[in-house]
């Protein structure tokens, strides 16, 4: 009744604006609630069902030559459909069948935008503008953008103030182009390396997790809708999706609320509190119920605790899955109503909703209200974002505002932060820039797609750099013989031989190998744009053994590629290996035999030069592993906060990580020194100040990420033996030494006890301080005396 009450002043109050035979809703200086509510009530059902349907975007312009325009699909689209938005307008890849011949450049990227914003906003009743969505995860997925290092790179980094630069830029450049919405970030924990998607994610901790969404969200969104340069946050994939059973892309999760609450749910928070205007939903269940029919996570908690107010999204066909995949509903029109009743706004697909949803208004399974309620919601944005007033793009600001020097040099800047040095043994590294012989071997050496990552559009060769092409920029002046030596899968072409007569030629050989998630056009895919996979690979062995769809069984280097690094190591000339892949993978033998290991992940278009720098010492390495590293596919899980008791060891290997989480080596050294833990406590609060030094003892400029971890010595219920809380990358010069002090609130001490209430409990704790997970250097007991109950 309040809600109403307030809703009817609000339209007394715009009633004064409105303008004689102009509708409210068109009225610009008209409160955003009032212009939904007047729109509503004059659409029809067919027109509020189609603004719920997000189809796929690349079937609906066509190109003649040069020039672009909308195709018949579109207009049908429209006219039968009323369709309210669109996917992946401007995505190249093997699926879509879009090359750099049949794609878009930038300025026909934005002249195509303008062409279907022009049809639906003069061919339609209410000349409703269309939502553009882009998949955004490290780069508008387009041709011609700047492709940044994939999200698990991104975390390596441990700097999300240089992750917000990087959203902002990938924001800007989708904007300019037509986009409004864009995809990202994945904010799944990923604990299952053998799942194909742990690329995607910024690895295996909430806290982690959750700054760099934050600074994505406020990236992308920054302080203004309206700006021309930003877009809607849509965050990835609500929830649990990084855990399936067996790594089985989609499966089933089984986790309970506790767990849920403290682990998988605190990212999405986090995000949802810095703005996040929308989110979509995971193709998995948890215990059960599947996440696109899941009231409690999509009503109960998204909005009633959360205080949600943008829209949410369907995965990919997410909503027929509840009748095909997790047969929870008996028709299309029943999904759509368990769907859309749970909280689901729109669907991603087209075919989730439509006519399915329009029966189950007609069904009276669906009510009147709820519909009402999800097209707002949609609507909202739309209004939010300006587009009744301008829904058109400059192309020729898309043309100078795409791929610029900056953007390239900021994705330099990111390979080069996420770059991990694993090991370094009686400092190989840097090599020597006098250096007269070098060979570069291997299968990711000069590879341009193999190191850009899934959801990577085709680029122009001239845009990316590879290890090879950045080497002999780097070295000028030496002999570079490159040798691929042999394919990430296929075992028919490799030639061991011409890497090994190379490296035996060379003062020093770097290998680089790892895996692949570049798409082809021999691979089929599903429906969803997941592949399909072919135990064993299938007559014609692509590279892909990573990226959505590509779950591995075990973690080993495919191919030969073991059997050439054994070969190059053999010769007796001192090797580096540098990893580009996208999941942990199994580096054991390399980690006893090979003195020095770079893992640059998918380093994006600049990784050639990233991995030159830090090879060759103008860039000294501090990235630091966002997941751990296991020794056995028998080890999993292996994340490094599991709750006690601690694991024991197993009779073939340990239980330890071969790298633990936070681990990575710098040419630098660092000595950490004073550590203070404060507490102080007043009614209903508590805070914690820990402060400590961090000096650089080498003689080289250098930086650290400092890492402090917190434990619950006795509580009520089981807690991890150490935990995340804060984090600071530091710049230090030689010799310097820098305070850091790090705040902890309520909510870092918190726990969700037997009661399931959010608590901090009286007792002792030790603050942690050090270089990585398993590299603590300094503890420091404190306690707290009284209990304070925390609000969330």
């Amino acid at each position: 009744m309040v809600n109403r009450l307030l809703l009817g002043l609000c339209l007394l109050a715009t009633a004064a604006t409105a303008q004689p035979g102009r509708p409210l809703y068109q009225n610009p200086t008209a409160p955003t609630d009032a212009r939904v509510q007047d729109l509503l009530a004059r659409m029809t059902v067919e027109e509020k069902v189609g603004q719920l349907s997000t189809l796929l975007g690349w079937e609906m312009y066509q190109k003649k030559g040069q020039k672009v325009g909308i195709s018949p699909a579109y207009k049908k689209a429209v006219d039968e459909r009323h369709i309210g938005a669109l996917w992946a307008t401007l995505r190249a890849d093997p699926w879509t069948k879009k090359t750099l011949t049949t794609g878009l450049n930038p300025q026909q990227a934005a002249e195509a935008t303008n062409a279907l914003q022009r049809y639906v906003v003069e061919h339609t009743r209410l000349h409703i503008p269309l939502l553009l969505a882009e998949e955004c995860p490290h780069g508008h997925m387009a041709i011609g953008t700047t492709v940044f290092p994939t999200s698990i790179g991104q975390s390596s980094t441990w700097d999300p103030a240089l992750i917000g630069r990087m959203a902002a830029a990938i924001a800007q450049e989708a904007r300019v182009q037509g986009a409004h919405i864009g995809y990202g970030p994945v904010l799944d924990l990923a604990r299952e390396p053998r799942w194909s998607r742990v690329e995607e994610t910024y690895g295996e901790d909430p806290v982690l997790n959750g700054q760099m969404g934050v600074a994505m969200v406020q990236g992308f969104q920054g302080s203004s809708l309206k700006s021309g340069r930003n877009v809607v946050s849509t965050l990835k994939h609500f929830t649990a999706y990084g855990v399936p059973e067996g790594g089985h892309n989609g499966g089933s999760i089984s986790t309970g609320p506790r767990e849920l609450y403290q682990s998988f749910l605190p990212p999405f928070r986090a995000a949802v509190k810095a703005g996040a205007q929308s989110i979509m939903t995971a193709y998995n269940s948890i215990d059960g119920v599947p996440c696109s029919a899941n009231k409690f996570l999509l009503t109960d908690l998204l909005r009633q605790q959360w205080g949600f107010r943008g829209f949410t999204v369907s995965d990919l066909g997410s909503i027929s899955g509840l009748a095909n995949n997790h047969h929870v509903a008996a028709t299309p029109a029943e999904a759509a109503a368990l769907a859309i009743n749970a909280g689901l706004d729109d669907d991603l697909s087209g075919y989730g909703y439509d006519k399915e949803l329009l029966a189950a208004v007609q069904q009276k399974l669906v009510a009147p209200e709820v519909l009402d309620r999800a097209v707002g919601r949609v609507l909202r944005v739309k209004f939010e974002m300006g587009l009744f007033e301008n829904p058109y793009v400059d192309p020729r600001q898309a043309a100078k505002q795409v791929q610029t020097p900056a953007t390239v040099q900021l994705a330099r800047q990111v390979a080069q932060e996420s770059i991990v040095l694993l090991k370094n043994e009686q400092n190989l590294l840097p090599l020597a820039k006098t250096l007269q012989r070098i060979a570069v071997i291997g299968p990711n050496a000069d590879n341009i797609y193999n190191q850009l990552g899934d959801y990577t559009a085709p680029q122009p060769e001239s845009n990316v750099v590879t290890v090879l092409e950045g080497i002999r920029a780097k070295m000028p002046g030496a002999q570079v013989a490159y040798a691929k030596g042999c394919a990430i899968r296929d075992t028919a072409s490799a030639n061991i031989a011409e890497a090994v007569a190379a490296a035996r030629q060379a003062q020093v050989a770097v290998v680089v190998l790892g895996g692949s998630s570049a798409r082809d056009f021999r691979t089929e895919y599903q429906s969803t744009g997941a592949a399909t996979v072919q135990a064993g690979g299938g007559p014609a062995v692509s590279d892909m053994e990573s990226g959505e769809g590509y779950d591995r069984a075990t973690l080993d280097l495919l191919g030969k590629q073991q059997e050439l690094l054994k070969a190059v190591v053999a010769t007796g000339t001192p090797v580096v290996v540098v990893l580009i892949k996208g999941r942990p993978l199994n580096l054991n033998w390399m980690a006893a035999h090979v003195p020095a290991l770079l893992d640059a992940w998918y380093p994006g278009q600049e990784g050639g030069h990233a991995v030159a720098d830090v090879l060759f010492g103008d860039y000294n390495p501090a990235g630091r592993l966002p997941i751990s590293v296991p020794k056995s596919v028998g080890q999993l899980p292996v994340y490094y906060n599991a709750r006690r008791p601690a694991p024991h060891d197993y009779v073939e290997v340990d239980n330890k990580p071969l790298y633990a989480f936070g681990h990575g080596l710098s040419y630098s050294k660092f000595a950490y020194a004073n550590l203070r833990a404060d507490v102080t406590e007043s009614a209903g609060a508590v805070r914690v100040k820990v402060r400590f030094t961090v000096k650089n003892t080498s003689n080289r400029a250098g930086e650290e990420v400092a890492q402090l971890y917190l434990r619950d010595e006795v509580s009520s219920v089981v807690t991890p033996d150490k935990q995340l809380r804060k984090f600071q990358r530091l710049a230090l010069q030689a010799g310097e030494q820098r305070e850091v002090v790090f705040n902890l609130n309520a909510e870092d001490l918190m726990l969700l006890n037997t009661s399931l209430k959010w608590v901090v409990e009286p007792g002792a704790f030790t603050a942690m301080v050090g270089a990585s997970s398993e590299d603590i250097r300094l503890s420091a007991p404190f306690s707290v005396a009284q209990p304070v109950e925390v609000a969330q």
